[in-house]
């Protein structure tokens, strides 16, 4: 019986009120939430977990920003990689022989073509 000894069975409202912990917007604004004893006791344990959240948000920032830059250099190296090939075709068409030929007569060069296959030469 020593245990139900020490609890009541009626609390007056002001015994009541002064249990509850008042976070009222006025004592907010008022600072009188930060002179309470569980608050200035737990002080750098807020301050802690305060700038955790400031480190947590700020890594998500910047997390995002890494990966929309990560997004545009795939895109630029696809575009520059549909140009490589591009280009490297282009190349090979106005390399062949019979547009060399069809280049050089629009021009109005009177180059002429060899007749003779080429030689190597060594060198001794």
């Amino acid at each position: 019986m020593g245990l139900f000894d020490k609890t009541k069975d009626f609390i007056s409202p002001n015994e009541e009120l002064k249990e509850t912990v008042g976070t009222s917007v006025k004592e907010l604004l008022d600072g009188r939430i930060l002179a309470d004893k569980v608050i200035r006791r737990n002080m750098a344990f807020i301050l802690f977990l305060t700038f955790l959240g400031i480190v947590y948000i700020a890594n998500g920032y910047g997390t995002e920003r890494l990966y929309k830059r990560k997004v545009a250099m795939e895109r630029e190296v696809r575009d520059l990689r549909f140009k490589s090939i591009t280009t490297a075709a282009d190349l090979m068409f106005i390399s062949k022989q019979s547009e060399v030929k069809k280049r050089v007569n629009k021009e109005g060069l009177e180059l002429q073509e060899s007749k003779e296959p080429p030689i190597k030469i060594y060198k001794k």
